[in-house]
């Protein structure tokens, strides 16, 4: 597969890669140099930003005492 540079320095991913990336608009990727290479990563933090908020702690008012009771500390007072 080739991808051409364009004027601006930009390239186009071919659609055979995005798709088995799940690559779409707005993706983030991270850029390293290797020895002449250039490698591209698609970014952890992007796919962790889109599912945050998402899930509900069911029986936990909050974050911390879901932790609490996860580490076995339930019954310790907030502090």
């Amino acid at each position: 597969m080739e991808a051409t540079v364009a004027e601006r320095g930009q390239i186009t991913l071919p659609k055979a890669v995005r798709d088995a990336l799940g690559l779409t608009k707005g993706t983030i990727l991270k850029v390293e140099l290797d020895a002449g290479r250039i490698i591209l990563r698609k970014s952890v933090d992007d796919a962790v930003s889109k599912v945050r908020g998402r899930f509900r702690l069911d029986g936990f008012p909050d974050t911390d005492a879901a932790l609490r009771a996860v580490r076995g500390h339930a019954d310790e007072a907030e502090g």
